[in-house]
């Protein structure tokens, strides 16, 4: 093993054990005001002003490659501090799933980031999505600049775009483009406008933070230390740009697909299924009239002369998103 290899693992087995100390240590020596406002998170402010970054990495304690990726960007940058060019706060989400190597532990934490829990209300996931939304809002409400955010995922299913972003709707037209646009230099081949949250991080921080914020999803779910994230050169660029205080808001080639979500499916009961299989790729084309799913006399069907299935997943809870139907979008609006 080469030092350079270890080097790395020795980083993403502090993050996964929520150990910033070594980070901590280097910032802090580089004259960065250190802060862990809750376990598994790393706050480095450089100064008032300035961009703000929330990086987030793990909320689906199973989606280990993004937590590689931050993990070996910030090692890097650690050994040059005076390079952090924002204001940075680090979340990692799940960390008793990612010690796990589950998904979650009780609930989706990805689903918890609003007031309303219902029957969910008492599970170790909610209890973190409030200690990290505290962290999140005091890190926002202090902030002077320019706010993002990108919560970093990787996906159940294969993908007809193996990398591809969702944007809440509620982002101004102008951060839309320039969130667009930055990812389209980190190799997203797609972004999703998504109109409503879902209870997810990224809707959280645009809605109640006035973040530009949004959810990635880089390649497919995979056991830690299993990653190449070599796959990803184009997403380490971008972020270790975006680290060091440059947005890339110049338009990217080739700029990613638009598209709109235009049916939310819904899990209604124990009867619910989906009309096909778990092969099926995020993006598979469904036609008009085709049925997407049944649940007792509920019947979804494909509205548009043709919808694109994204997220299908029938296993998740009563009462939750079982997957989105998308249709091509023109061009993002221009105000």
């Amino acid at each position: 093993m080469t030092l350079a290899t270890r080097d790395k693992l020795t980083a993403v087995s502090a993050f996964v054990a929520g150990d910033f100390s070594a980070l901590a240590a280097a910032f802090a020596a580089a004259g960065c005001q250190v802060d862990e406002p809750a376990p598994g998170t790393l706050q480095l402010q450089r100064g008032a002003s300035g961009p703000n970054v929330l990086l987030s990495v793990g909320i689906h304690g199973d989606e280990t490659a993004p937590i590689e990726l931050v993990a070996q960007l910030l090692a890097e940058l650690a050994l040059t501090p005076q390079e952090l060019g924002v204001n940075l706060l680090l979340v990692v989400g799940n960390i008793d799933a990612i010690r796990q190597s589950r998904r979650f532990i009780d609930a989706d934490l990805n689903r918890l980031f609003r007031p309303d829990r219902g029957a969910l209300a008492a599970t170790a996931e909610a209890a973190r999505a409030d200690a990290i939304m505290a962290a999140t809002t005091a890190f926002f409400d202090s902030a002077a600049g320019a706010c993002w955010h990108l919560d970093l995922h990787t996906a159940i299913r294969a993908s007809v775009y193996p990398t591809f972003a969702i944007l809440p709707a509620s982002i101004a037209a102008a951060q839309q483009r320039a969130l667009t646009s930055l990812l389209g230099h980190a190799g997203i081949a797609a972004v999703i406008i998504n109109p409503t949250s879902a209870g997810t991080f990224s809707a959280f921080t645009a809605e109640q933070c006035g973040a530009t914020s949004s959810t990635v999803e880089l390649g497919r779910v995979s056991a830690l230390g299993a990653n190449d994230v070599s796959v990803f050169a184009a997403a380490s660029r971008t972020l270790s740009a975006l680290l060091r205080g440059d947005v890339l808001v110049h338009p990217a080639m080739p700029a990613p697909l638009v598209f709109e979500v235009v049916q939310e499916i819904i899990k209604h009961s124990e009867a619910f299924r989906m009309h096909f299989d778990g092969a099926t790729q995020n993006f598979t084309a469904m036609q008009r009239g085709d049925v997407i799913a049944t649940d007792g006399e509920v019947v979804y069907r494909v509205g548009h002369d043709e919808e694109l299935v994204v997220f299908p997943n029938p296993s998740v809870r009563i009462g939750l998103r079982a997957g989105l139907m998308v249709v091509r979008s023109p061009d993002l609006p221009e105000s």
